[in-house]
């Protein structure tokens, strides 16, 4: 099941996976599949689009890039309620690391993906090479939170126009340029039988709540576990992921590197592609070279 009929212009997925319970995941990829895998995992209400840029510098920087839709978003299955859990996540991206062939890939999370990464390494359900988490971290604020959920509950019976589903992102996302043309929104949206615009994403997902505080501690007592290179990637704008929480984290693995990207917002990747797809590659080649 998915939200409705993708609108033209909408990017068709390059390979389609078998996700755990056989859901069906849809990816991208970039670079050459015989070098250092990358999966870079999405936030929640995001797609794989997110990562098209980052994707691409890795790719050119001789790395195999891969980024998905997580269950329930973009052009992945739906899952239906009670089955967007972070134990059923994990073995979504256990099963794609297979597929690909590889043992010790490099994780690459925002987010939503950031919290799905730290527990497959923290809990030791898979092993990588290395961790890149963008703006998260176990102590995330409560009002940051709170924004990014009013956002995707909003309209659950449909936008009217394009416009409209234009101005809720702007509302949003203040700091960024309103786009003139609204052709981009096609990977955001689907049609619905009521012939209104609806999110990509499955609305069970709004029972899920990240800032509980079961998942918090989940979250906590994963990081007390890593051993890998790790790098911290944090908007210097974001209300999500507050210079505190950062600290906090790399006082708790205080092998970790932090970079903090000014003018980006929680949406790193999307914000400043250009600062955080090169202090991603800079530390990626120190520590997990893509042909060894």
């Amino acid at each position: 099941m998915s939200a409705g009929e993708r609108l033209p212009g909408t990017p068709v997925p390059g390979h389609i996976w078998d996700g755990y319970e056989g859901i069906k995941i849809a990816g991208d990829t970039w670079g050459n599949p015989n070098n250092q895998l990358v999966i870079l995992q999405h936030g929640g209400g995001q797609t794989r689009h997110a990562w098209k840029g980052a994707g691409e510098t890795l790719g050119l920087a001789g790395y195999h890039a891969v980024a998905f839709d997580a269950r329930g978003h973009g052009d992945s299955e739906w899952a239906g309620e009670g089955n967007y859990g972070a134990d059923k996540m994990v073995e979504d991206l256990i099963r794609v690391s297979r597929a690909l062939g590889s043992k010790k890939p490099v994780l690459v999370g925002a987010s939503m993906g950031g919290g799905t990464s730290l527990i497959s390494v923290g809990e030791k359900h898979l092993t990588s090479r290395a961790l890149v988490m963008v703006d998260m971290a176990p102590r995330i604020e409560p009002e940051g939170q709170r924004k990014i959920q009013d956002f995707m509950n909003q309209k659950p019976q449909g936008f009217d126009s394009l416009e409209e589903v234009a101005q809720a992102i702007s509302n949003y996302q203040p700091h960024r340029k309103r786009p003139r043309k609204l052709d981009g929104l096609a990977k955001n949206v689907r049609l619905a039988s009521n012939g209104k615009y609806v999110w990509h994403w499955d609305p069970a997902r709004r029972f899920n709540k990240p800032g509980a505080p079961d998942y918090r501690q989940r979250l906590r007592d994963a990081a007390n576990n890593l051993d890998l290179p790790v790098l911290l990637v944090r908007g210097g704008l974001s209300d999500v992921l507050s210079e505190e929480g950062a600290q906090d984290f790399l006082r708790q693995c205080p092998h970790a590197e932090y970079v903090n990207v000014s003018n980006a917002a929680h949406m790193v990747a999307g914000d400043r592609n250009d600062i955080f797809a090169e202090s991603v590659v800079e530390f990626l080649l120190r520590v997990a070279p893509p042909n060894s």
